[in-house]
């Protein structure tokens, strides 16, 4: 039944090699339990409802696009735009998280939308692909900057802003060794760096007394704190359709990227370069985002590290199930989750940061008409500190070159429309 349904020897894989794949997927990406409560709880969120919030809205992503699509893509919060929630819409624009949330489900409503009526394609495509990359190695810079602010080796500084931390503090030290661990770890194609180096860390944090032990393994957190505490009323406001509409993009750009990444490296990308079962995947993705508002977390997406799973030999769907099955399971090792410092998993930020600033390669920095925006985008994102402000600087001077220069052939609908909300935004704000 189970090959018959997710077509598991028709694409010549086995259920062992999906279980396999599924584990692997898990490891891959499990360090979101660790960062994303972090994240959210200095928004003023509870630690405990957040970690099991992420795994539920993980669990139920995964077994939507397992079920839905056939895919072997996990889903789960995702990194930049859990860092947007918190210090952009909540700690710098002064939302509260309920009314956040609520954005976030509003995002989710539209991505939905979208999905259905098919226009996500237009969208995508009629966005240059320089502002595509541009916004994905911004936010890269974005959380490298949290990273570093966060793990205290870099701190403010009345005269030049920002400067140095203390390299002898022994909590910079253990982050910049997070780091380094990962990348070590990586490069030997261990797909559990990132949780390897988080727990290593966490162990030295024990050790210095930063943290105390309470044990491995106990009942989940109450959900009760986060649970369906969306302000709506809060969210039916003009000042955060810019918000709503960033958060939209975001997911777009991040699960069209992924979906197209996964796919084409299992080799389930259709001939005419579309991804199958398209439309459900993006339905799977945008109720994720939806549910996971009303549990209690930021927008859900999917994740790049489902190639993990992919290269152990995952085909199907069943390798997302798998993968959520152990998110439900995880829900038991909240005590783990709460004895992680921030400094372990600042390394984390760090190696993802570093893994979106590749989108780089694809800009033709020759052309200035490309390379200008995305250094925009690059500069202000996170000397802004908005991901909402440096976007929309990118679009801006993307569209303002475009006409000083005679080639609005370059532009699209889509990206005057965008540019108009950004010019709004800037002017009654």
């Amino acid at each position: 039944m189970l090959d018959q349904y997710f077509q598991i020897s028709a694409r010549g894989s086995s259920v062992q090699r999906e279980a396999l794949a599924g584990f692997t997927t898990f490891m891959a990406m499990s360090y979101v339990l660790f960062v994303n409560p972090s994240l959210l709880a200095q928004a003023g969120m509870d630690h405990g409802a957040v970690f099991v919030a992420t795994c539920l809205a993980a669990a139920l992503g995964c077994v939507l696009m397992g079920l839905l699509a056939n895919l072997p893509i996990a889903l789960a919060p995702g990194m930049g735009l859990n860092a947007f929630f918190t210090f952009v819409i909540v700690l710098e624009q002064g939302y509260t998280w309920q009314t956040a949330l609520a954005a976030v489900f509003f995002s989710g409503c539209l991505f939905l939308l979208l999905s259905i009526f098919r226009v996500r394609e237009w969208i995508i495509n009629s966005i240059p692909l320089p502002l595509k990359m541009g916004i994905a190695a911004g936010i890269g810079m974005f959380l490298a900057l949290i990273a570093l602010k966060t793990a205290n080796i870099i701190v403010a500084s009345p005269a030049t802003l920002v400067t140095l931390g203390n390299l002898h503090s022994p909590q910079v030290l253990l982050a910049l060794l997070g780091f380094f661990i990962i990348f070590a770890l990586a490069h030997r194609g261990w797909h559990s760096a990132v949780l390897i180096s988080i727990l290593c860390i966490s162990i030295a944090g024990l050790m210095l007394g930063d943290t105390t032990y309470t044990g491995i393994i106990a009942v989940p957190p109450s959900l009760a704190p986060t649970f369906m505490q969306l302000d709506f009323m809060g969210a039916l406001t003009l000042s955060i359709i810019p918000v709503v509409l960033t958060l939209l993009f975001l997911d777009l750009f991040d699960t069209s990227g992924t979906l197209v990444a996964v796919t084409q490296k299992a080799g389930l990308m259709q001939k005419d370069g579309t991804v199958p079962n398209l439309s459900r995947a993006l339905i799977a993705d945008s109720t994720a985002s939806m549910v996971g508002a009303t549990l209690g977390t930021s927008t859900t997406t999917s994740y790049v590290e489902s190639s993990s799973g992919v290269t152990a030999g995952g085909r199907t769907g069943l390798t997302a199930l798998v993968t959520g099955g152990l998110f439900i399971l995880a829900l038991w090792f909240s005590p783990v989750a709460a004895m992680v410092p921030a400094y372990a998993t600042a390394g984390a930020l760090l190696y993802v940061a570093t893994l979106m600033l590749t989108s780089l390669k694809y800009v033709e920095w020759d052309d200035l008409l490309q390379a200008v925006p995305v250094a925009v985008i690059l500069i202000m994102m996170p000397l802004t500190f908005s991901i909402a402000d440096g976007i929309g600087m990118g679009f801006i001077s993307y569209t303002l070159l475009c006409l000083l220069t005679g080639k609005l052939h370059r532009t699209t609908i889509s990206v005057w429309i965008l540019t108009a909300v950004f010019v709004a935004k800037f002017v009654l704000a």
